[in-house]
């Protein structure tokens, strides 16, 4: 594969001055003397004034010779060079791509949206012009399509796959480094620098959306209540010792059964206890 070599133009200045300077001694010679031959030279100098560029700071010209490769000019400035070339300005600033959200299936086969955030620049601006067709719209493509491979190797989240280490919705830093690589690595042919690369948009798709969040909620209410009913338990079992431990009633197997009845209906319910005055015996 061949890479990118810079050319050297000629000072556009010096050379502005000397064709000006052998247009104008063409010219007077032309009407004044009558040589007729110096219409050559006037039209000759007269059309590398085309070859006079100039290079801005972070662009660069490409520039190719009846079909060869010359070179690049990438140092800004004002330059001369052969007006028989032809030039292709490429820039070299960084420049964003910001991907609308596209519908992909994750490692179970759920179907999710995500989106892709790309900061990007041309590094070799040979592979860039000569490698690839239209090299903005092949950032583009292999874009979306290492954002399908990525989201096709790792679970939305562990539910479905409870041993996933990594899941496209937590593991954040771990999706993004692993984003940027494959892009190099498809982008490295046209030329193409990754600066950064950052998933910036991830959700449910809208059929499943509203399913997985019914689900996401029971699994919260699920967790919230083995803590709470855990918590009781402790609650429990510390008051029933305290009770022995401190003599303060002596309990048989039906009481101890009918007072953590009590204790845990009150400790797990969802609403405050409203409890009942008994005015008699203890059993009446």
């Amino acid at each position: 594969m061949k890479t990118e070599k810079e050319f050297h133009g000629m000072n556009g200045y010096v050379a502005f001055f000397i064709l000006l300077a052998i247009s104008l001694a063409s010219g007077y010679g032309v009407i004044v003397k009558e040589w007729f031959l110096l219409v050559i030279l006037l039209v000759a100098s007269s059309a590398c004034f085309i070859g006079l560029t100039i290079i801005n700071p972070n662009e660069s010209s490409v520039l190719v010779l009846f079909g060869k490769y010359k070179g690049t000019l990438r140092t800004n400035g004002f330059y001369w060079v052969n007006p028989f070339f032809i030039r292709r300005k490429i820039s070299l600033r960084a420049r964003n791509f910001n991907s609308d959200p596209i519908k992909v299936n994750d490692k179970v086969g759920n179907p999710i949206m995500i989106g892709i955030v790309l900061v990007w620049k041309v590094e070799d601006t040979f592979r860039a012009a000569f490698e690839v067709d239209e090299y903005e719209h092949f950032v583009r493509v292999q874009s979306e399509a290492a954002l399908r491979k990525l989201a096709g190797q790792y679970p939305y989240d562990n539910f479905e796959d409870e041993n996933a280490n990594i899941t496209l919705r937590a593991s954040g830093e771990e999706i993004n480094t692993r984003l940027e690589e494959e892009l190099k690595e498809r982008l490295d042919m046209a030329g193409i620098y990754v600066i950064e690369a950052r998933i910036n948009y991830i959700a449910y798709a809208s059929e499943i959306a509203g399913a997985m969040l019914k689900r996401q909620q029971a699994t919260a209410v699920v967790a919230a209540r083995s803590k709470i009913v855990e918590g009781a338990v402790g609650m429990v079992q510390m008051a029933l010792e305290q009770l022995k431990n401190k003599e303060i009633i002596d309990m048989d197997a039906e009481k101890k059964a009918a007072m953590v009845s009590n204790l845990m209906v009150v400790l797990c319910s969802e609403e405050s206890a409203r409890p009942i005055v008994n005015a008699g015996t203890l059993h009446h």
